[in-house]
């Protein structure tokens, strides 16, 4: 169905990075495809350009991971001369054979000093097609105007309704104070924003350039045929962009970075589940640039299963366990997979959750146990049970537990 497992892994996407002069710089799509879509981008002067760091890319390593031909203007480029350093990427991108196809330019500004100096002259080029612009929200009334549907990202908290338009959306981040949230690689970046910053971009540039798009669900079905069909390390990992990570959020397991991920693969999860583990799946939503997946894990313990019950010996016991999956898809690889299922209903099957466990605190009006006697109270865990309803919400009544209380012994 996908690679043959007998034969190497595809290699990684070789960076083929290309100075077109002194701040400017081209670097072709970093996917399987090989080819895509051209993009500006216009930040701040740095010299972090092909960096990665602790799963973090630089802004052209993620959009060439996304599948775009990426060409970076840095500030002080724009300064010497925004409408030739512009001139000089659209030509850039005309020409480059991985450049495919041509008729539409994306633009981010991750600075709004380097959106200030370049907003005429983009304004010039017919072929930017949709701009994404980070900037403070205190900044927001001077922001030059684009011609194209645009978004801006905006630090700090917004007045009112926050405008929704076909020529400009505004996303506001309370939680931030900088623009500079989005740029990696110094103290004020935010992971999680800039990563729902992200987001937000590349639908407003997918839907305005017509993509890079990619068959997110054939990726992550892939990815998991040589998980659990083939089992097989190397080509699991070839499903991966350069540094991914995987978390599975109730015990702590997973890796972060190419390496710790495969050591996990290889020692703690591709060869650690039982011969009948399965997936069976329950619902499947799939977003520009991820899949969320139901389903249920079903295996039977018959080896120590270290990644999703750690330190706990064989029981021989079958399992049915309710997951979700956030799978984030960057271009035609997997970037992260965050994993949550209820421990509680693993330790449950597994019978080795008491029915009762103490109660160690007062109840309501400062009542205590009498001498000798202890409070107790029933775990509010179900076992198969959240399988049977995950699968048909009928099978099961709803609000049981309900009827659970606190009892002296």
């Amino acid at each position: 169905m996908f690679n043959d497992i007998t034969k190497p892994a595809p290699p990684l996407p070789t960076a083929e990075l290309k100075e077109l002069g002194s701040g400017l710089s081209l670097l072709p799509p970093l996917t399987r495809r090989g080819h895509g879509p051209g993009i500006i981008l216009l930040v701040a002067d740095t010299n972090d350009q092909m960096t990665i760091s602790e799963g973090v890319p630089s802004h052209l390593v993620k959009w060439a991971e996304e599948g775009y031909t990426v060409v970076e203007i840095q500030l002080k480029a724009l300064k010497t001369g925004a409408a030739a350093a512009l001139s000089t990427a659209a030509d850039a991108l005309s020409g480059h054979e991985k450049c495919q196809p041509k008729e539409k330019i994306g633009l981010v500004a991750y600075d709004p000093e380097a959106w200030a100096e370049a907003a005429e002259a983009a304004a010039a080029i017919p072929a930017i097609a949709a701009a994404v612009i980070f900037a403070d929200a205190a900044q927001e009334g001077s922001i030059a105007a684009s011609k194209v549907p645009t978004i801006h990202h905006l630090a700090g908290k917004g007045e009112g309704r926050p405008l929704r338009s076909e020529a400009l959306t505004k996303y506001y981040y309370p939680g931030v104070d900088t623009y500079k949230f989005a740029t990696p690689f110094q103290n004020s970046f935010h992971y999680t924003t800039e990563a729902i910053s992200h987001t937000r971009s590349i639908t407003l540039l997918k839907q305005q350039m017509g993509g890079p798009y990619f068959d997110l669900e054939l990726i992550w079905e892939e990815h998991t045929y040589y998980e659990f069909a083939d089992r097989s390390v190397e080509h699991t990992m070839s499903t991966m962009v350069q540094e991914p990570y995987v978390n599975h959020v109730p015990v702590l397991t997973g890796g972060v970075g190419r390496g710790p991920l495969s050591n996990f693969y290889r020692s703690n999860f591709i060869f650690n589940n039982s011969a009948d583990a399965d997936l069976e799946l329950v619902s499947r939503s799939i977003a520009i640039d991820r899949i969320i997946d139901e389903f249920i894990f079903k295996c039977t313990h018959n080896l120590e299963i270290d990644w999703l019950a750690p330190g706990i010996p064989p029981t021989g016991l079958k399992l049915e366990i309710p997951f979700t999956a956030v799978v984030n898809v960057r271009g035609d690889r997997l970037y992260h997979e965050h994993i949550s299922w209820d421990q509680g209903t693993v330790l449950r099957q597994l019978g080795l959750l008491p029915e009762y466990l103490p109660y160690p605190y007062p109840l309501p009006g400062g009542k205590l146990p009498e001498p000798g006697k202890r409070f107790e109270y029933r775990v509010p865990v179900a076992g198969i049970d959240t399988a049977r309803k995950m699968r048909d919400r009928n099978s099961v009544q709803s609000n049981q537990l309900f009827e659970f209380k606190v009892r002296e012994v």
